[in-house]
């Protein structure tokens, strides 16, 4: 998993074509884990246990083995005394659908 999106507002683009497995597909991004940190002194360091227990759970791991790119995640601060973090991927439609049916 790396840090930051690789485009800014990732989130916001419309769908994109990719060529994946061989065929051309829609794929676009989502927020599939969110969590908050309080104010510590290196959030990052922190934010390591709660992502990797996401890797590491039933849908961590199907969005690691089902995602076009390597998912990231994103930090944000709104003003107060805590951290949002993001974790996204780019899925196709279908993963997509698939993901939150399914752990949603």
């Amino acid at each position: 998993m790396s840090k930051g999106s690789p485009k800014l507002n990732g989130l916001s683009e419309p769908p994109e074509i990719m060529l994946v497995n061989g065929k051309m597909t829609k794929v676009s991004d989502i927020v599939v884990h969110t969590f908050t940190m309080g104010d510590v002194d290196d959030p990052d360091l922190y934010a390591a246990l709660p992502l990797g227990a996401w890797q590491d759970s039933e849908s961590g791991k199907w969005v690691m083995e089902h995602a076009v790119t390597t998912p990231w995640w994103e930090r944000s601060n709104y003003g107060g005394y805590h951290l949002t973090y993001k974790v996204c991927a780019r899925l196709t439609e279908v993963d997509q659908v698939f993901y939150r049916l399914k752990f949603e």
